[in-house]
């Protein structure tokens, strides 16, 4: 007999948020299937393993300001780079422009006649601009000696963090300080406000809401919004409507490098309230906040549930490493595997699958 139809695979030039959404929820559920290995290994049932986990963070009210924690400079660093993925340019350097601010706003707090009312605004200020600057060599480089972008904002990285060890083990180290690499405490008037009962910062959190908000009108509603979209959907039309590549890369990455540096000010004035090793001061949230900003698939707005989701994940590891008796690293299999499959289901959003009758 002759079969009705057939299968046929075809390239889908209309992605719908249907099919994102669905493909995303796809490719973490994988993850989490595959990360149930992990446990397994430790000798702990998956199944037990995730009723825990959810019972003591999702079940918790209390555990709502520690999802919120890792949150807030993952909301920041991942707005930044889904505008530079948006042009096109690959920023892996979040965490070190992240660290850039972190010294920027110490250098603020500690050795500047900065009075009172006026310290934290200039603190988010110079780590803007200090975030900005060290996202400004690598785009530099691509544009002028097409040099990759990913090396370079990754080897600026491990630069960063090398300087911010050589401060808080060297000049800046607390003169109180025995036997620990920091700096002083800062003083009460570069502190960040928290909500009660709470560490949550919550200028901070605000802050990242209004610019994700910010971010999407931008990309959405204006002039460089536009640029910023053809010129990575089509860098060669891009040149033939007048866009300046130059000019828009330079721009994008001096936003991304800034709000990469607003989350380290939010970190040392917010959380620490001091400079550590760069190792405490961020948990690796410049790296995690690529994977934030790709889950949300170039959408601004979509960072704030990513940020969160991934703030629940840095949540669960103290859970897993309290309850569970497992590392906290851990989380780190767990992005990892998050990364490997959202990559590997892009395949996915650019085809469909269609059933095509025979014709009579």
């Amino acid at each position: 007999m002759r079969p009705f139809g057939l299968l046929r695979i075809e390239r889908d030039p209309e992605q719908s948020w249907a099919r994102t959404i669905f493909v995303s929820v796809l490719a973490i559920t994988a993850a989490f299937l595959v990360a149930g290995v992990i446990f397994w290994g430790y000798g702990v049932s998956p199944l037990r393993a995730y009723r825990v986990i959810i019972q003591d963070t999702l079940g918790d009210p209390r555990a709502v300001p520690e999802i919120l924690l890792p949150a807030m400079p993952l909301l920041l660093a991942g707005v930044g780079l889904v505008l530079a993925f948006r042009a096109q340019f690959y920023n892996i350097g979040a965490e070190g422009q992240l660290l850039a601010g972190t010294v920027a706003a110490t250098w603020v707090a500690l050795f500047t006649p900065t009075p009172g009312p006026l310290m934290l605004p200039v603190m988010f200020l110079t780590g803007f601009f200090a975030g900005a600057l060290w996202g400004l060599l690598p785009s530099l480089l691509k544009l002028r000696l097409n040099v990759n972008e990913v090396i370079t904002t990754l080897m600026m990285n491990y630069i960063a963090l090398s300087l911010v060890s050589w401060l808080v083990t060297g000049p800046w180290k607390g003169p109180s300080v025995r036997g620990f690499a920091y700096t002083d405490t800062f003083p009460d008037p570069a502190w960040l406000p928290a909500l009660a009962g709470t560490r949550v910062h919550w200028p901070t959190l605000l802050l990242g809401i209004v610019l994700a908000a910010l971010a999407a009108f931008l990309l959405n509603r204006t002039r460089l919004g536009f640029e910023i979209r053809v010129q990575g959907q089509n860098p060669d039309a891009a040149r033939y409507a007048g866009v300046n590549p130059l000019r828009t890369t330079l721009l994008v990455m001096l936003l991304s490098g800034g709000l990469a540096g607003l989350a380290g000010v939010g970190e040392v004035a917010g959380i620490h309230h001091k400079l550590l090793d760069p190792n405490q001061v961020s948990l690796g949230y410049g790296y995690v906040a690529i994977i934030v900003a790709w889950l949300a698939r170039g959408n601004p707005l979509a960072v704030i549930v990513t940020a969160t989701f991934f703030g629940l994940i840095y949540s669960s590891g103290d859970v897993m490493q309290v309850s569970l008796q497992m590392p906290f690293r851990v989380t780190d299999v767990f992005n990892g595997l998050i990364l490997f499959f959202l990559i590997g289901s892009e395949r996915l959003l650019q085809y469909r699958v269609r059933w095509v009758p025979w014709k009579s």
